[in-house]
């Protein structure tokens, strides 16, 4: 937007959502009944624990957490969207305590020691008064766990096929953001995520008008300011599940999440951050300020930058999500 030849932002979105959408090389439309199947499990802490299995496409069923607040209803939700972080043997259970599987549980709180401040961020959230959705993204959890020299072969698989993995991923991760709005529990919808979520937020965003508001943490740059030596976007194996070919000949980083604009997002990087680089940080928020500048919707906007944090989500960065949610939902 803004060097376009398109000077409509409405069309503007939409020719560029369906640049996005030809180059997932994955069927647009998926018509498969969710037939979703819930199992109760255990009370948590002023919310509902259940395992929620569905189709998010044709191909096969997903197991997902579903968390739900005491009360009436209906409730703001949120599409919460695990890391990649090379563990693979708990997706889900990264961001919602595990009920049901003392040996993923153990794993998962090893994690969310490293990257969480010891919370899990779906059970805080739930606590909150939100219902939260988190299902396992393929190799992970119940879908895994694959290893990480695996991936490359699978993605080379669905090349083969004519599809992509990273295609994959962002429509069922629309399907779910799908499925979460249309709960009678469920009043409008935000897309939440760390590292490889976060990437997952702003896509979904872009992909579906279901998602009403966007919190990012830990992953936005610009294409060009990431291409360098030693980068993780050019090692393959893990960047197989963020690679749509061709489409950087027309849309960055930015642009694509701009697709959502005016509608609330947040953007948070850390400053000491190996994987994104300040000055790539700095290129893409410029970008993004410069749309929602361009809609007259600069307060929808929250861009921050922590210099004194790497790679995680930590209790404080939570907590600022957590009232910026409260406030825009």
């Amino acid at each position: 937007w803004g060097t376009s030849p398109v000077r409509d932002f409405r069309a503007w979105r939409r020719t560029a959502r369906a640049k996005v959408e030809e180059h997932l090389l994955v069927d647009r439309e998926d018509a498969t009944p969710y037939d979703a199947e819930f199992d109760r499990g255990p009370q948590g802490d002023g919310y509902t624990r259940e395992l929620v299995t569905l189709s998010l496409t044709r191909h096969e069923r997903v197991r997902a957490a579903l968390l739900t607040p005491h009360g009436p209803g209906p409730f703001p939700a949120v599409l919460l969207l695990h890391d990649h972080g090379a563990k693979f043997d708990i997706g889900k259970e990264k961001l919602v305590r595990p009920w049901y599987d003392d040996t993923r549980l153990a794993s998962a709180r090893a994690w969310t020691d490293k990257y969480f401040s010891g919370r899990f961020v779906g059970d805080e959230l739930a606590r909150r008064g939100y219902v939260v959705l988190c299902a396992d993204a393929l190799g992970w959890g119940d879908r895994g766990p694959i290893t990480y020299d695996q991936q490359q072969a699978l993605a080379s698989n669905f090349y083969n096929l004519g599809s992509s993995l990273a295609g994959l991923m962002a429509r069922e991760d629309a399907r779910a953001a799908r499925f979460l709005a249309g709960l009678g529990r469920v009043r409008e919808v935000a897309a939440v995520g760390f590292s490889m979520g976060a990437y997952r937020a702003w896509q979904t965003a872009a992909l579906t008008d279901h998602i009403k508001a966007t919190a990012s943490v830990c992953w936005m740059t610009g294409l060009k300011e990431m291409m360098v030596p030693g980068n993780n976007a050019l090692r393959g194996q893990s960047s197989y599940y963020m690679l749509h070919p061709g489409l950087p000949r027309f849309l960055d980083f930015p642009d694509v999440a701009s697709i959502a604009a005016p509608r609330p997002m947040l953007f948070f990087n850390g400053g000491l951050d190996p994987l994104f680089p300040t000055d790539g940080v700095h290129v893409a928020y410029d970008k993004l300020r410069a749309v929602w500048h361009s809609r007259r919707a600069e307060e929808r906007l929250h861009l921050k930058t922590w210099p004194e944090l790497g790679h995680v989500f930590v209790d404080r960065m939570q907590d600022e999500v957590f009232g910026w949610l409260d406030a825009v939902l």
